[in-house]
């Protein structure tokens, strides 16, 4: 028997399954063998086998795989003749079932199918559905649990499923006892799935056919439909446990049990199983619904389950959807049925799919929705729309755009009907679906000119027949008719499509949705805009108002706004206009809400600010008539509810206009805060919200705008007193006094809110940071808030109060004094800034029309405030006094651990490493002396008085006391001095402020040195003692590094104060004595020393402080200023060196670019002092120290617009200050005069607006030459060489003062630096690579710098003398012969005018020589001509006649010149010539009879030909643009152009306005006869007879040809051909007479009619090379209906010279896509091409697409079979492109020279019946995993291996 088996297996090798039972049968007969003992037999050698096999761990193979085929099938046959045999079935399931299908991977999908239909067809025909219950079945559920993580339970002995409800009873799975290991039987879910749902598969097939619903199974029952219903029980919950598992179990219950699960179901729709003597229901409608609970909560999850989720809907769509729609059932059985239609959940789920980010998704959720709707997925017509309305006039109404006719055209062409016009019209719920259908499929697949074309089509159409004026009809009463009954409902689908079209992936379809949206006239649909959802306004809309797309032209000159933002706020405005008081205050908290949780653009912030303004207009007669009713608020409770919602109102106002501080633009951040200033004071009454709040939001608003002379000081002042609104409550009448009320209790509130009994209070610096900020904001409005004096009195009486009781309050609440000084020290501050605002508004106070102050009571009101602060003064001295006792050394001060940490931000001012209480003392101290200094600082401006003088006694004293205090010898007391330097640095600023010879003598009085050395240095002392004290502290080395940071911080704001004194001392008049100065040599140079040294390492803080310090030593050093004794060249080189490369390092190191140190920078190092000492510029080993930075500076200024402008505005000041220093920067001159960059800069603009150091550090460069210039261009790109222009117009004048009286050096060096410059520009432009070059693109980098170098010779022009004439004369005609744009040709016309006009004598010895060589380039020639016209326009008298007598007779030829240009320019200039020179005849004796008449003549033609009168009209204004005086000025060149600053100032020239004009001429002759031609090919042209095959032959194309040919053609034509290769290699043919000479002429632009000519005479033959050149290749693309494929194919049949293409609809060639896509230049063309080209083109100028040049013939696809058929007996062999079982392969077949290719449909492909007469199918081999190619890809690779197969033969 063993001989049996191996010789069995082996012939299970190479026999097939099917012949397997037909060979045992055989066996058996033969042998007389049993079948048990062979089955037995077998099953051990197929179990070997199936081992050896898993130990290979090798995947199987074909073979392998048939000969576990054969063998399996050999087994099954044998147990099935064994009949009932239990042991066998359990056998064969062990040992070859089971082992089997663990070795099977679940990819390997026949082989396990296979193994799976031969053990169900054992069960099946043994009857074993008893044992595969109690053995099989419980081991494949096992194995699933296992898979799903179910841990088994030890009791008994089974898996416990957790508790459904499925049928509404807890039901577990029954005890499947006896069963193996299951470790030895455990299979990978996909195989038990897969196993499961075939067996039930099985099972089900078994069940009798019942007309019932439902099936009773009982224990008699038959086993087989026993079975399946207790299979199905057990798979119901698999599947709702698999769905709330990972991705592949979910997937697994997805594609295997839930599609048997619903087909099960779908048969019955309820399961009454008995089990355990217990009968369970199992019921369709629970099972369905369990499973939408399921997908209820996969959508709550990710993306990957909620996929998961659509493909259930999916397959429950697919299921039941049909059986709902088809069965007819009564309407109470219909009911009972579970639709999930119904759940309103299921229509959530969709909309939210429908604008998922996820294009899956919203595919899948699209899927759906169609299903539902019942709409196909190629359905895009309205089902029941009157065809009398399909069938309408097909003319568009009159006012209708071209655009507009062709977009309805378009919208035909989709299916969506006409314009709807009848008024009796409704549109179904099912039309709108479709309509609604249409829109979205438009958004997800369609191009964007076809949603273009169809989207406002729709939109309008669904919003005019969806008014309520218009009834609904429900189709059949369906559930999902609700979804579109109502307005509402409709715009919430309506809100889906406008928030998928917004955030499109085409910014062009984002556009046009914005557009169609804001386009709907909300005003005339009032009720359609209340109908919009909040949730699409507050969310899609407001970020697409973010989208920078929308708004293209948003900040152009100078207006923020755009038409989308004016669209959004007209929506808004009739959005709001139904709401009441209440209800818009909730939706303006909202929609500003949005700011907080998204970051806006520039325009975004502007939009949301425009909404927030619009929403908020009081529309108070629309809020009476159409408003909901307003409710009174009667209610305490809605009254507070009210208030706050005005609180949070504001306060998120308040973070819009936080926002704007991020745009750095002045005008428009004022523009959003006056729209969110508009919105707050129509919608809140500043009485009905906290102090607080209102303070916090005004305080938000820039104080530019604000304040004295600000642009919302009005409207602020107005909405504070009262905003007078009809919406507000009855309180509003007294805001005033109510506000003012609040007003006067905030300082009592502020200084007493934590006032605890006997309780000592700590602060910090954050404690007194927010209490400052407090009370900032308070004296900020307070006095925007103050109309007259009395208003003043509560607050002055409050301050003498708290000011004479201070020491009360010092021994019990130390933070009460603190606050008090707090308080005080901001109103000082805040009428300071009033102070100083004032005066730059050159006004006195505020004025009564702003406040309601007369002038007369500002200063009354000033010196109430000025009393009120020095009767106080005297109490806090003497609190400062006692204060600052904690700064002098004879103090002790607790010693102790400081804390290793230091608490703060990080990055952050260190925290003082002090305890709490030494803190609160240095707090203290501090504040009180910034309180005095301030105090005394403002009232000695205003009144003298004894007290001031006393308090400035104290505080020099004070000064010297801190900068004479011992050195500290503990950390604490290095805090303690750190801190008494910060006190210093406020009382230095504020005292040197107010500099008066009184302080002189205050400063000898406290130092002795002085008084004892007459006539020494005042200041030597204070400073250098300040300078060693602070030096001590730091280099002692006990603070710490963040510590010692601060310190140096407040070294530098000292030194700077101390050093201003003499400016200050100076500008207050004080006189020194005889030989007293302030300084000593040795003093400046220590104190220059110490800040070079340290301006490396300076902190950022620093920076300034100690930039300006140098710049006020190196002022010391300036001969005869301050005093100063030090030496005006004791300043040498290398201390000059040290300085430039520390600032330098300082410099590079910042992080940020600030005007404000880029200024200081320039003025400190570049400081006039030094600036005219040459031996600082150059030295003998190169450049000088001074030079060297300059060169940095501009390097790094290429880099930073801010930096290089700001560079040019000093430098040029200093040049023109120092004109010998200048030849040593001529390649910085060049940089900034070709310098190029961003043209704006708003954070420059920003920062000079609202930075106060910013504007007083540019006020303190090198004065601008000229101001006025300065001001229009310091922000533009233009600045740095309009500086250098500036600089050298004022340099040539001062060049002209050579010779007169008052010449100086500086005039000749004048003269020396413009020569050098004016050679050094010109021998750039014509040696430079890049300034050299003559082709190159309009606008690129190179046109743009040779233009700025032409500009800035132009302004040299005025240096050109006779010693370099001849050089400069040179370098100009070299530059006219080249080939340059007419924007740089211009200057060089203007250049060489002023030439030629400054030295006459040029004109007979250069000019008239270059005129009469009519071999000169035309373009050259032209420049010439206008020229020597312009040069005898402007001669002087002495000259005019000699210069038109030698330049008149050279032009007059040129009237003739072929060269069309330059023939209607020189007209032009002759008759101006004429027309000047000689206005009324021609009486001049000199000249001949005969020259008199051809003059006169010449004038009249010239005068009256009506296309030269056309050509003068045309040039009107550009005639006479040249001024001689004004063309070589800066203003000339720049000032007069700033509209055009989009391009370096360039005008058009004349130049260029006759060639526009010349060109819109002949394109005006090519239209009028391309008309006169399509006339002549009108009546010439045939119609094909046969309607279905509308072919293009051969022998049309020749006729048409030839038609088209006009008999005389004098006209220009497009030069844009190039002749193929063949005609140019093809030298012995005899159809191109002289080839040589056809290509020179084809090649030879200007001689246009010869080349006419020749075209003309060859055109037969180049239309036979056409025909000639054509393969006999067809194809056959009718079954395409995509665009872009029919497009591409038309490409390629017309690259690869195919007979012809055949489409479905010729129509398509007219498509707008079809043509973008297909447009193709034929600037590479061969000649035959160009001619047809030529002929065909006439009508129209415009690029040639391929259509044009392949024959495409029109079969339909009912006409595609007689089309093939025609060409199968015309000897065609018909192909198709397509896979099936007998294709070949590409590469291997052997094309027809005839031959028909037929492509199919991109998805089904080639129709059957299509495919029955094909001759052969052929197909594309595959390598990779993607099996499937673009249509149009495969039709191109097909016609390139025909083409490369003929190419061979």
């Amino acid at each position: 028997m063993a001989s049996l088996i191996s010789s069995l297996s082996n012939s299970f090798r190479q026999v097939p399954p099917a012949g397997i039972p037909a060979m045992l049968d055989c066996i058996l007969g033969a042998t007389a063998s049993s079948p048990s003992s062979l089955f037995a037999l077998l099953v051990d050698a197929f179990y070997d086998l199936i081992k050896d096999i898993a130990k290979d761990e090798r995947k199987l193979d074909s073979d392998r795989c048939n000969h576990i085929s054969s063998f399996l099938c050999a087994v099954c046959h044998l147990v099935e003749k064994s009949g009932v045999n239990y042991d066998a079935f359990q056998l064969f399931t062990w040992k070859c079932f089971i082992p089997l299908m663990k070795i099977i991977h679940a990819s390997d999908r026949e082989i396990l199918n296979q193994t799976t239909e031969s053990f169900v067809g054992v069960v099946i025909k043994t009857n074993s559905w008893g044992l595969l219950e109690e053995n099989m079945v419980p081991i494949l559920i096992r194995s699933v649990g296992l898979s799903m993580g179910m841990l088994e339970n030890e009791e008994s002995a089974v898996y416990q499923w957790t508790e459904c409800s499925i049928s509404g009873v807890s039901i577990q799975l029954r005890n499947y006892s006896d069963m193996m290991e299951e470790s030895m039987f455990s299979l990978s879910l996909p195989i038990s799935c897969h196993i499961l749902i075939s067996i039930l598969d099985a099972a089900l097939q078994n069940y009798p056919e019942t007309p019932t619903s439902k099936l009773i199974l009982a224990n008699e029952y038959c086993h087989a439909e026993k079975f399946a219903g207790h299979l199905l029980w057990d798979l119901c919950n698999i599947s709702v446990q698999l769905l709330s598992q990972s991705w592949d179990l979910r997937s697994c219950a997805i594609n295997f049990l839930l599609p048997l699960i619903f087909k099960a179901f779908l048969s019955y729709k309820t399961f009454e199983i008995l089990v355990h003597e217990k009968t369970y229901v199992l019921s369709r409608v629970c099972f369905l619904k369990e499973i939408w609970s399921c997908c209820k909560v996969l959508f709550s999850l990710g993306t990957l389950e909620r996929r998961d989720a659509y493909n259930v809907l999916s397959l429950y769509l697919s299921y039941f959807y049909p059986t709902y729609e088809c069965q007819d059932v009564n309407t109470s059985d219909k009911a009972k049925e579970f639709d999930i239609r119904a759940d309103s959940d299921f229509w959530g789920e969709i909309k939210r799919g429908l604008v998922d980010k996820e294009g899956l998704v919203r595919k899948q959720s699209l899927h759906i929705l169609k299903t539902i709707l019942h709409v196909n997925e190629g359905s895009q017509c309205y089902p029941g729309v009157p065809e009398k309305v399909l069938c309408q006039k097909n003319s568009s109404p009159r006012d209708v755009t071209k655009r507009g006719r062709w977009a309805d055209k378009e919208a035909k062409s989709l299916g969506v009907g006409g314009i709807y016009q009848s008024i009796d019209l409704f549109l179904t719920c099912q039309q709108r679906w479709v309509a609604f259908i249409l829109l979205y499929e438009m958004l997800e697949e369609y191009g964007t000119h076809l949603v273009e074309a169809a989207w406002n089509h729709q939109i309008t159409l669904l919003l005019h027949f969806s008014s309520p004026n218009y009834s609904i009809n429900s189709v059949n009463g369906e559930i999902f008719q609700n979804q579109m009954s109502s307005m509402d409902e409709v715009f919430n689908w309506l809100s889906i499509l406008w928030e998928r079209g917004l955030c499109h992936d085409n910014p062009q379809v984002r556009c046009l949705i914005m557009q169609s949206f804001l386009g709907i006239e909300w005003k005339k649909h009032r009720d359609f805009a209340k109908s919009v959802p909040e949730s699409f306004v507050f969310g899609s809309f407001i970020q697409a108002l973010n989208d920078p797309v929308h708004h293209k032209d948003f900040g152009v000159k100078g207006v923020y706004s755009s038409r989308t933002i004016e669209g959004a706020t007209q929506f808004l405005q009739q959005y709001t206009s139904y709401l009441n008081a209440r209800g818009r205050i909730t939706f303006l908290r909202n929609l500003a809400s949005v700011a907080k949780q998204q970051s806006f653009g520039r325009a975004g912030l502007m939009g949301l600010a425009e909404c927030i303004a619009s929403a908020a207009t009081d529309c108070q007669a629309e809020w009476c008539e159409d408003a909901v009713p307003n409710i009174v608020q009667d209610d305490s409770a809605s009254e507070s509810a009210s208030h706050n919602d005005k609180t949070v109102l504001l306060d998120v106002l308040r973070f819009v206009v936080e926002s704007s501080k991020q745009h750095f633009n002045h005008n428009y951040r004022l523009r959003v805060c006056e729209r969110v200033l508009e919105a707050a004071a129509s919608m809140v009454c500043t009485f009905n919200v906290p102090l607080e709040v209102l303070l916090h939001f005004i305080s938000a608003l820039p104080r530019e705008f604000t304040d004295n002379g600000g642009s919302l000081q009005a409207k602020l002042h107005q909405w504070l007193l009262g905003c007078g609104k009809k919406h507000c409550d009855s309180s509003c009448s007294s805001t005033k006094m109510k506000l003012l009320e609040s007003f006067y209790d905030f300082p009592e509130r502020f200084i007493s809110r934590h006032r605890l009994v006997n309780a000592f209070v700590t602060y910090d610096d954050g404690d007194l940071d927010a209490w400052g900020f407090e009370a900032k904001r308070w004296t900020r409005v307070f006095f925007l808030v103050i109309t007259k004096e009395q208003d003043l009195v509560p607050i002055l009486k409050f301050i003498q109060i708290y000011g004479t009781n201070i020491f009360r309050e010092i021994n019990n609440f130390k933070w009460v004094t603190m606050k008090f000084l707090i308080f005080t020290l901001s109103l000082v501050q805040e009428l300071h800034i009033m102070q100083e605002r004032t005066a730059d508004c050159s006004v006195n106070v505020r004025t009564k029309s702003e406040f309601g102050f007369a002038e007369s009571e500002a200063s009354f009101v000033t010196e109430k405030f000025v009393n009120a602060f020095v009767s106080a003064l005297d109490e806090l001295i003497s609190y400062a006094s006692l204060s600052c006792s904690i700064f002098s050394s004879g103090i002790a001060i607790e010693d102790g651990n400081l804390p290793g940490s230091i608490k703060g931000k990080l990055g952050g001012p260190s925290q003082r490493r002090l305890s709490l209480s030494t803190s609160t003392s240095v707090l203290q101290a501090i504040m009180s002396m910034k309180t005095v200094a301030a105090i005394s600082a403002w009232c000695v401006q205003l009144k003298s008085d004894v007290s001031l003088d006393l308090a400035f006694k104290f505080l020099w004293k004070f000064i010297w006391k801190i900068i004479s205090c011992t050195t500290c010898d503990t950390e604490i007391g290095a805090e303690v001095r750190l801190a008494s330097y910060e006190a210093l640095a406020s009382v230095l600023k504020a005292v040197i402020s107010v500099f008066s010879p009184l302080a002189l003598d205050l400063i000898r009085e406290n130092d002795k040195s002085v008084l004892q050395k007459e006539g020494g240095p005042i200041l030597d002392s204070l400073v250098l003692t300040f300078l060693q004290g602070i030096n001590s502290v730091l280099e002692f080395g006990a603070l710490a590094r963040t510590r010692r940071a601060i310190l140096m911080n407040w070294k530098w704001h000292c030194l700077e104060s101390l050093l201003s004194i003499p400016c200050y001392a100076l500008k207050s008049g004080a006189n020194l004595e005889p030989n007293a100065t302030f300084f000593s040599d040795a003093a400046a140079r220590w104190i220059f020393s110490d800040l070079v040294e340290s301006l490396e390492n300076a902190g950022e803080g620093s920076v300034l402080p100690m930039l300006r310090s140098v710049r006020l030593v190196l002022g010391l050093f300036t001969s005869g200023k301050l005093g100063s004794v030090v030496s005006p060249h004791c300043m040498d080189a290398q201390m000059m060196w040290h300085l430039v490369r520390s600032s330098w390092i300082l410099h590079v190191s910042c992080n940020k670019r600030r005007v404000a140190p880029i200024a200081a920078l320039l003025s400190a190092v570049l400081h006039s002092s030094v600036f005219s000492d040459e031996g600082m510029h150059v030295t003998d080993n190169g450049p000088g120290p001074l030079k060297w930075f300059v060169e940095k500076i501009l390097e790094e200024g290429t880099k930073s617009p801010r930096t290089i402008r700001l560079a040019a505005l000093h430098l040029s000041g200093l040049w023109l200050s120092n004109p010998k220093t200048i030849k040593y920067y001529m390649k910085e001159l060049k940089l900034l005069t070709l310098y190029g960059s961003v043209a704006f800069d708003e954070d420059f603009e920003a920062e000079l607006a609202e930075n106060h150091d910013a504007r007083t550090e540019v006020s303190l460069l090198a004065k601008s030459p000229d101001p006025e210039l300065t001001e229009i261009f310091i922000n533009t790109e233009l600045y740095a060489r309009v500086s250098v222009a500036v600089l050298f117009c004022k340099l040539a004048d001062l060049a002209d003062m050579v010779g007169l009286i008052n010449e100086n050096d500086d005039c000749h060096a004048a003269i020396e630096s413009g020569k050098l410059f004016l050679l050094e520009l010109l021998d750039s432009v014509v040696n430079d690579t890049d300034l050299s070059k003559e082709l190159y693109k309009k606008y690129s980098r190179i046109h743009r710098r040779k233009i700025r170098a032409w500009q800035m010779i132009c302004v040299l022009s005025r240096f050109i003398h006779q010693d370099i004439v001849q050089r400069v004369s040179s370098f100009l005609h070299i530059s006219l012969y080249r080939n340059n744009l007419p924007a740089v040709r211009q200057y060089l016309e203007t250049f060489s005018i002023h030439i030629y006009l400054k030295f006459p004598s040029l004109v007979s010895d250069q000019l008239v020589p270059i005129l009469r060589d009519y071999n000169t380039r035309p373009q050259a020639l032209s420049s010439y001509v206008f020229i020597a016209a312009n040069v005898l326009l402007h001669a002087p008298e002495a000259v005019r006649f000699r210069h038109l007598d030698e330049l008149l007779p050279p032009i007059i030829p040129l009237l003739t010149s072929h060269h069309h240009s330059l023939r209607g320019f020189t007209q032009l200039l002759v008759y101006q010539v004429l027309r000047k020179l000689f206005p009324v005849d021609f009486g001049e004796p000199e000249i001949s009879a005969l020259e008199k008449r051809c003059f006169k003549d010449l004038k009249s033609y010239l005068e009256k030909n009506s296309d030269c009168v056309r050509l003068r009209m045309s040039m009107e204004g550009f005639l006479d643009a040249f001024d001689p005086n004004n063309s070589v000025t800066p203003a000339g060149i720049f000032t007069n152009r700033v509209e055009e600053l989009e391009f370096e100032c360039v005008p058009t020239s004349l130049m260029e306005q006759v060639t526009i004009f010349l060109n819109d001429v002949r394109e005006d002759l090519r239209c009028a006869m391309a008309k006169d031609m399509v006339t002549i090919k009108n009546e010439r042209l045939s119609v094909d007879e046969d309607s279905n095959c509308m072919e293009r032959s051969v022998d049309t194309n020749k006729e048409k040809l030839l038609t088209l040919m006009p008999k005389d053609i004098s006209m220009d034509f497009q030069k844009k051909i190039t002749l193929g290769k063949y005609e140019k290699q093809d030298t012995s043919s005899r159809t191109f007479l002289d080839n040589k000479t056809t290509y020179k002429s084809l090649l030879e632009i200007e001689k246009e009619d010869q080349l006419l000519d020749q075209l003309l005479q060859y055109r037969s033959v180049a239309m036979e090379r056409i025909i000639a050149s054509q393969q006999h290749f067809i194809l056959v693309a009718s079954l395409i209906d995509r665009i872009p494929n029919l497009a591409g194919l038309a490409r390629t049949c017309e690259v690869f010279k195919a007979a012809g293409l055949a489409i479905a609809d010729a129509n398509i060639l007219h498509d707008k896509q079809f043509q973008l896509i297909r447009a193709l230049e034929v600037q590479n063309l061969p000649l035959e091409g160009a001619m047809m080209k030529f002929f065909q083109n006439l009508q129209e100028r415009k690029s040639v697409t391929a259509e044009k040049w392949v024959p495409i013939v029109e079969v339909p696809v009912s006409s595609v079979k007689v089309f093939l058929e025609k060409k199968k007996r015309e000897g065609y062999s018909i192909l198709g492109l397509e896979q099936t079982a007998n294709s070949i392969p590409l590469d291997k077949y052997i094309f027809p020279k005839k031959t028909v290719l037929v492509l199919g449909r991109e998805k089904e492909g080639i129709p059957v019946e299509i495919i029955h007469i094909l001759d052969a199918c052929i197909e594309i081999p595959q390598l990779g995993v993607v099996r499937s190619l673009n249509v149009h890809v495969s039709g191109a690779i097909a016609l390139w291996e025909y083409t490369r197969q003929q190419r061979c033969q």
